[in-house]
């Protein structure tokens, strides 16, 4: 058994490939990343209203974050953890492709921000005994190999107090439609092949690998599109992006 689960890893090397192919175009806001610069302004609204409320933290602030530790899992170019990390937050921003760390890196420096990127999992920095109060889990489990054992270690890395962001794609026809045959083949706002139909996740099987690692889920929120407005928001339609909070009892 022991064997077994050493053997086990989050890492789709297929998914990988793919996003490593086009790590340079992470910070165009005109390429292949397009739909997450639209995108990020809603996360980030987001993130910095239910964040500012566990925490307790100054709204005013030009730092809120200051004196918290992140981790952006799957971080990409830094899209995340860039924003985070000026508004104070320490993070630490990690990615299974190699290229998208030295894309971050490189970014992350001529920006004049001090971001720890590791070329690194989920499951290798849960065993090195990495804690974190803050944990971004942001469109990644579309993407993994072993959905139970990627959120158990993302789940462990977050400190008694602290909260876990996850945002993914729930696995109905109308995001197959929306977010598969409409941004990837008929607007081309993703290359083809970006999203895998079989490995979107409903809700309720994302609470089912989160309840048991002692995490308390607080919240589901959908994220929709208005096309004709061109604008993001968050409501309660789940049935194609959604973000669930979840947090560890002090």
């Amino acid at each position: 058994m022991a064997g077994e689960n050493a053997a086990r890893t989050t890492i789709d090397p297929g998914e990988v490939a793919q996003f490593a192919a086009i790590a340079a175009e992470w910070w165009d806001p005109n390429g292949k990343f397009k739909p997450l610069h639209k995108f990020n302004p809603t996360r980030l609204t987001f993130l910095r209203e239910r964040l500012g409320a566990h925490f307790g933290l100054p709204e005013s602030a030009a730092k809120p974050f200051a004196g918290l530790r992140f981790l952006d899992i799957g971080c990409g170019g830094g899209l995340l953890s860039e924003p985070m990390a000026r508004l104070g937050a320490t993070v630490v921003g990690a990615d299974a492709a190699e290229e998208n760390v030295k894309t971050a890196a490189v970014h992350a420096e001529q920006s004049g921000l001090d971001i720890d990127y590791r070329h690194t999992s989920a499951e290798a920095l849960a065993q090195a005994g990495e804690r974190f109060d803050v944990v971004l889990n942001m469109e990644v489990v579309e993407h993994v190999a072993d959905l139970n054992l990627f959120m158990a270690a993302c789940a462990a890395m977050v400190k008694p107090g602290g909260m876990m962001v996850t945002a993914t794609l729930n696995r109905t026809m109308k995001a197959f439609a929306l977010a598969i045959v409409g941004a990837e083949y008929v607007l081309g706002w993703l290359p083809r092949g970006t999203h895998k139909f079989q490995k979107f996740v409903k809700p309720s099987e994302l609470a089912a690998t989160i309840r048991p690692t002692g995490l308390e889920i607080r919240e589901v929120a959908g994220v929709t599109y208005n096309p004709l407005a061109d604008q993001w928001r968050v409501g309660g339609d789940v049935d194609v992006n959604y973000m669930m909070v979840s947090t560890r009892p002090a």
